[in-house]
């Protein structure tokens, strides 16, 4: 695969990442009274003030990867919020066993989103 192609298809992955984030950050902005409930029963100390604050980071983030500007300030927001969130508030292991498929399947989804946003945050560092 030529330089050019390699670039065109990171460009592509980027796009579609951050785009994913980004309305996944506006879906919890549709709905911010659910996000903040959710945030109080997962123990996050306030909670309407963080679960605004996370989807705001989460919005900004993800625009800023998918057109990539500022890249390091997005990808870092967006890999910081997983690293975060993903462990604290989908833990399935804790979860009661009605909830714990869910929190299963929203742990691992994040944890592709990390494993994608830690991928993009090496690239903004590389200067590429």
């Amino acid at each position: 695969m030529g330089d050019d192609s390699s670039r065109s298809w990171l460009a592509l992955g980027r796009l579609l990442f951050g785009f994913g984030v980004a309305l996944q950050a506006a879906e919890d902005f549709r709905d911010m009274e659910d996000a903040i409930e959710y945030a109080e029963s997962a123990g996050v100390p306030a909670p309407d003030l963080l679960a605004p604050l996370a989807s705001g980071m989460m919005l900004v983030g993800g625009l800023g990867t998918a057109f990539w500007r500022l890249p390091r300030v997005s990808t870092g927001a967006v890999a910081t919020f997983l690293a975060v969130v993903t462990p604290t508030m989908h833990d399935f292991w804790n979860a009661d066993p009605d909830d714990r498929g869910g929190e299963r399947l929203a742990f691992f989804g994040n944890l592709a989103m990390f494993g994608a946003a830690v991928t993009f945050l090496r690239e903004a560092y590389s200067g590429d």
